[in-house]
């Protein structure tokens, strides 16, 4: 985690609901987004072609009920797409600063458009198809988990959630992906699902994740959606349940 001193404005928002996030076309690989019955609070997700080599993707978790945070994801809708598109369109891009100054800016958004301290935790990940790498910022965010032959490893932190201070953002990290990898984000909501006084964990949905035989990424965020239901025995009400999965093929 490091600490910055200058920043830039991020461009202004108008006041509306977020808008529908197409899930564009991946070669070699899958992108999707899946999640559980009607929103109710905070839960986010975007995707946006940022060239013709990457797309940028991120999972957001904005503290409180969606009256409440219905603000805020539109101004970081508006900001992860206006500014993605010019940070990673740059010519002389370094990926790894470009995840940094993103996560800049984002931050300052959700700190405007909140007028208050708001946690809104998120995992924004840039995912080039030439090289099969993912840099990632994952600030407070429920660990990602990427599944290759060698198993399961944890994308864990890499700094604090957006939106509780000015000068903290969260350091960029990178993952390879290899052909027949997994990458896979669950909400807050998912771990937090509970039976009684047990709550379902990452550990199950790490158990998921490598006992699936899902076909394609789509079909694996409902998989862990389905456990999480019946685990429950109920269906999900107590916050958002929301998965993302990105899956290289190729």
């Amino acid at each position: 985690m490091r600490t910055l001193f200058q920043f830039r404005s991020s461009p202004p928002v108008p006041v509306c609901h977020p808008l529908h996030s197409d899930v564009p076309r991946v070669p070699g690989a899958e992108l999707a987004s899946v999640y559980y019955g009607r929103r109710m609070a905070g839960d986010f997700y975007d995707f946006i072609r940022v060239d013709p080599k990457r797309v940028l993707f991120g999972l957001f978790d904005a503290a409180g009920r969606l009256k409440e945070t219905r603000a805020i994801l539109t101004a970081t809708q508006h900001t992860f797409r206006a500014v993605g598109a010019e940070l990673f369109t740059r010519s002389d891009i370094n990926e790894a600063d470009a995840m940094v100054e993103l996560c800049v800016r984002l931050n300052q958004t959700v700190l405007k458009a909140a007028e208050r301290i708001c946690a809104c935790p998120a995992f924004v990940g840039c995912y080039n198809e030439g090289q099969g790498i993912v840099w990632y910022f994952n600030a407070g965010h429920t660990p990602g988990l990427a599944r290759d032959h060698n198993g399961i490893s944890e994308l864990a932190s890499t700094g604090l959630p957006l939106g509780l201070f000015s000068h903290m953002i969260a350091d960029a990290s990178m993952v390879a992906l290899e052909p027949g990898a997994v990458l896979l984000l669950t909400s807050r909501g998912v771990v937090e699902g509970k039976y009684k006084s047990e709550e379902f964990g990452l550990q199950r949905v790490k158990d998921v994740l490598q006992q699936s035989k899902a076909e394609s990424a789509k079909e694996l965020c409902s998989c862990v959606l389905d456990e999480v239901h019946q685990f429950m025995c109920t269906v999900p009400r107590h916050d958002d349940v929301t998965t993302l999965a990105l899956a290289r093929n190729c």
